[in-house]
């Protein structure tokens, strides 16, 4: 009894979205393999979708739960059984979705009385959860889904305004004080360079919410982006442990063939596909679980992998309203048998990157997905599109120097990109570079290699971030001490 009387107990509240709840439950896993109890809080069919995984997860012994609580869809303006960004179709669901976010606050808070964790770990979406912790006397750690360098550009933007100094678009600037010499343009901005804020949910700036936190939680590791996560640390005056890739945690088949949610395609067809190439030979194609490109781009896509004779696996997501639509060329999967694979919907992304055949991966640079490339050592094309996704391509195109860009120079406001941004000619072009022979695309090799291996490590018994959880959670557990030594008896 007494032991279970010590036991940490910690609240994780991600947002509904795929790149959002996957590594917040990787984090919970990491939580409970320490012995801490962890509750997952979500939506009914958010946790519908991950319940086998957290059923194996109990099994095994771990202390992990799912808490729900309603999301206020019809009440929003949004479809019934909208709980999530994956079933959103225009920016007008867009904005509805983040303002119910606002409106699940009750509901999270009678959670808490029930349950009286010791500490919320709440996606930055939920900024309110900081007034919330602090109103029940318990620590909260914001979870970001960013990088450091991305979080120390919002800053320095934030702070410097370069982009005000330039007079078009597309006229390179500098941000200012960094640790490397990181070049932007307006277009690329987070919002256009309309608007510096992350959250589209809250007027609150990200540092002012950070700042009020006991902490960040970053999935990122020491040995990634040393200066930037010492910039935003001492620079920056923010507390922050620093504990992935998350994404490494179990990394058994199983898991990685489910890992989020339940693939398309056989992943014994995948893998047997696979073993029949050689090494470093394919190509991996994924912009994600949201980014959509019309027909006109998809066509480009095709006939840029077909020129470039290099095998792929490409996986393609399309509007529902438009999945019937010609995306390929006349006679294009016939002539692409046994070269390249089609993976239509989701696709076991971390089985496939981690095969010896994989040796190149073009992304969208979702954080999550440029990590799983980078602990799988492959070199990247980066092909961004909304959200952060420019500033992660930062430092793998200019800092890390283990990917080249596809070229697209653009944000987009909106998750479908019916326009033309990269032709068929470039993406042959980087495609063979990539993975050629060339020096240029044996160094970008070499370095993935050994950023893969460093990630490995981190995460293992004695490594970076392995030391950097265990310190969190002893500290966690010192306040929850002597906060439990002034709560009322229950």
């Amino acid at each position: 009894m007494a032991a279970e009387a010590s036991q940490l107990h910690v609240f994780f509240f991600p947002l509904m979205a795929h790149g959002r709840i996957i590594p917040c439950i990787d984090i919970a896993r990491q939580f409970a393999a320490r012995g801490t109890k962890s509750t997952i809080i979500t939506t009914p069919l958010n946790a519908l979708r991950f319940a086998d995984s957290i059923d194996g997860d109990k099994q095994a012994g771990l202390d992990i739960e799912f808490q729900m609580i309603p999301f206020p869809a019809v009440e929003a303006g949004l479809p019934e059984g909208c709980e999530s960004t994956s079933s959103l179709t225009s920016p007008a669901m867009l904005m509805n979705f983040f303002k119910a976010l606002g409106t699940l606050q009750q509901p999270f808070e009678q959670l808490l009385q029930e349950h009286r964790p010791d500490c919320i770990v709440s996606d930055a979406f939920f900024p309110w959860t900081t007034n919330v912790a602090e109103k029940y006397g318990i620590q909260r750690l914001c979870l970001h889904g960013a990088s450091y360098l991305t979080l120390c550009l919002i800053e320095n933007i934030e702070r410097y305004a370069p982009h005000k100094k330039v007079t078009s678009s597309s006229e390179v600037f500098v941000v200012p004080g960094l640790p490397d010499q990181i070049e932007l343009t307006k277009s690329q901005m987070f919002n256009g360079g309309v608007s510096d804020n992350i959250s589209p949910s809250t007027d609150d700036k990200l540092e002012e919410v950070d700042g009020k936190s006991f902490g960040v939680l970053m999935n990122s590791f020491q040995e990634l982006e040393p200066d930037y996560a010492e910039y935003y640390q001492k620079e920056m005056g923010r507390r922050s442990w620093h504990i992935g890739p998350v994404s490494l945690y179990g990394r058994n088949n199983i898991y990685k063939a489910e890992r989020g949610n339940k693939s398309s395609v056989d992943d014994h067809h995948c893998l047997s596909w696979l073993d029949s190439k050689e090494p470093n030979s394919v190509l991996y194609v994924s912009f994600g679980s949201v980014c959509r490109f019309g027909t006109s781009q998809l066509l480009e896509i095709a006939m840029g992998l077909e020129a470039s004779h290099v095998p792929f696996i490409w996986v393609v997501k399309m509007d529902k309203n438009k999945a019937n639509e010609q995306f390929l060329p006349e006679g294009f999967e016939k002539r692409m048998e046994g070269k390249g694979l089609i993976i239509r919907d989701w696709a076991p992304q971390v089985l496939i990157l981690d095969h010896v055949a994989v040796g190149g991966f073009m992304t969208h640079c979702g954080w999550n997905s440029i990590l799983e490339g980078i602990t799988s050592g492959v070199p990247l094309i980066t092909w961004p599109v909304f959200a952060e996704q420019f500033y992660n391509e930062k430092l793998v195109t200019q800092v890390l120097k283990t990917g080249i860009s596809a070229g697209n120079k653009v944000w987009s406001p909106w998750v479908q990109v019916e326009y033309v941004s990269v032709t068929k000619d470039r993406i042959e072009a980087i495609v063979t570079q990539l993975m050629g022979n060339g020096e240029a695309a044996e160094g970008m090799r070499r370095r993935a290699t050994a950023l893969g291996e460093k990630a490995k490590k981190s995460v293992e018994n004695g490594g970076s971030s392995y030391n950097q959880l265990t310190a969190l959670i002893e500290e966690l557990k010192v306040h929850s001490h002597q906060t439990n030594i002034d709560k009322p008896t229950q």
